[in-house]
């Protein structure tokens, strides 16, 4: 990886001897197979501790504040969670047991409303809702013999969530510090459409070790998630910071004065920005105006240059230069024919028309990819979701 994050985001957060007094915590954020050292890069620039790297997700531990750092500039994490107690729970009872022994009338008042997100795997506890109910009788038990009521459940919208996940009879309970996935910036005019999460988008950019000092371009950018996210990379912009709420704010101890400078801190940072040229194209005029108004939103519409393009008639510039695009696996495009004509049409303009750029190109499907002619020098594993991606990177001399 080619360096993960800009130098003046390593700089933001700055670890003094007060702070290190500060109650720690052990936090995981989660992310895309394929993204988790771009991800510890991240964390480990905003000053995260003892970072380790597991599968889809990183561990590292500090303070709330840390928390409220995360979740307002990791670029490329789904979710950040707190660690609150780890034990043994070979049985139903003893899940009980340890999640009911967790203070929860500490952590949140009974006015909140609760949902319990429970994976088992090669434990003697094998149903994951049948672990989600005991959890969530253990947390109303402790709040009723504590307070005497207890806080509703709400499986949609809750203001609190417990994760809890037990592997070969070893629990762990965990609260969701960010509410919904972090892939929700706000912006997308449609989040439920088929394109490409944000966090995904951001974790390629950074995968690629494209930091916002050279122009990026998409030719097949639908929504423009790649450019948005670009845009806000380069722009220096927090993607926590366009006005989403987070799952922390509803925490007892929520420090809001000290959030509200977090987030002063950071739109002042992005006012200092310098430009860089960032190009999305698409060959449907109904995306590029939804892209347009995505941008809109997410603030950065003037640092984007869109346009309604075919794919054969691409020709990013004089070079060098990023393009990154994620072009259809063939499920969005009818046949079989217009599929290999749409790669082999971006096989030769990257041939033709973009020499002394570098491409990278994430592809679920080998056997399109093949039609682009060209040999990748490069392969980065990432999962789509369900997809088992590679990230192609091609050198054009």
């Amino acid at each position: 990886m080619d360096g993960a994050l800009p130098q003046r985001l390593a700089r933001a957060y700055d670890v003094t001897m007060k702070r290190r007094a500060a109650p720690r915590h052990r936090f995981f954020a989660t992310t895309f197979k394929g993204l988790e050292e771009v991800l510890a890069g991240e964390v480990a620039a905003l000053g995260g501790e003892e970072v380790s790297i597991g599968t889809g997700s990183v561990s590292f531990s500090g303070d709330m504040e840390l928390c409220y750092r995360a979740n307002l500039w990791l670029r490329s994490a789904n979710r950040v969670v707190m660690l609150l107690s780890e034990f043994p729970a070979p049985t139903p009872a003893a899940l009980y047991e340890g999640a009911r022994d967790v203070p929860w009338p500490d952590l949140f008042p009974p006015e909140c409303t609760i949902a319990v997100d429970a994976t088992v795997r090669e434990s003697g506890i094998t149903h994951s809702h049948f672990a989600a109910q005991k959890t969530k009788d253990a947390v109303a038990d402790r709040f009723r013999d504590a307070l005497g009521r207890r806080p509703d459940v709400n499986t949609v919208s809750p203001d609190v969530r417990i994760v809890v996940r037990i592997v070969r009879d070893a629990a762990s309970v965990s609260l969701d510090t960010s509410g919904e996935s972090l892939n929700r910036r706000g912006y997308r005019s449609h989040p439920t459409e088929a394109s490409l999460k944000e966090t995904l988008a951001a974790g390629l950019l950074l995968l690629a070790g494209w930091q916002g000092e050279e122009p990026l371009v998409d030719p097949a950018c639908g929504a423009g998630t790649i450019p948005i996210e670009a845009a806000l990379i380069a722009g220096d912009i927090a993607p926590g910071s366009l006005g989403r709420p987070f799952g922390f704010q509803k925490l007892h101890g929520f420090r809001r004065a000290k959030w509200e400078n977090l987030l002063s801190e950071a739109r002042e940072g992005a006012r200092r920005a310098k430009p860089v040229r960032i190009d999305g194209s698409d060959i449907s005029p109904v995306a590029v105006s939804g892209a347009i108004r995505n941008a809109s939103k997410a603030g950065v519409a003037e640092r984007i240059q869109f346009a309604a393009r075919s794919i054969r008639f691409f020709s990013p510039g004089e070079g060098p230069g990023t393009i990154l695009c994620n072009p259809p696996y063939g499920a969005r495009l009818p046949g079989g024919a217009e599929a290999e004509a749409f790669y082999r049409d971006l096989g030769e303009a990257l041939k033709k028309r973009c020499r002394g750029w570098t491409a990278y190109l994430l592809s679920g499907n080998p056997a399109l990819t093949r039609f682009l002619g060209l040999k990748a020098t490069r392969k980065f594993p990432v999962m789509n979701g369900p997809i088992d991606c590679r990230l192609l990177k091609y050198d054009l001399y």
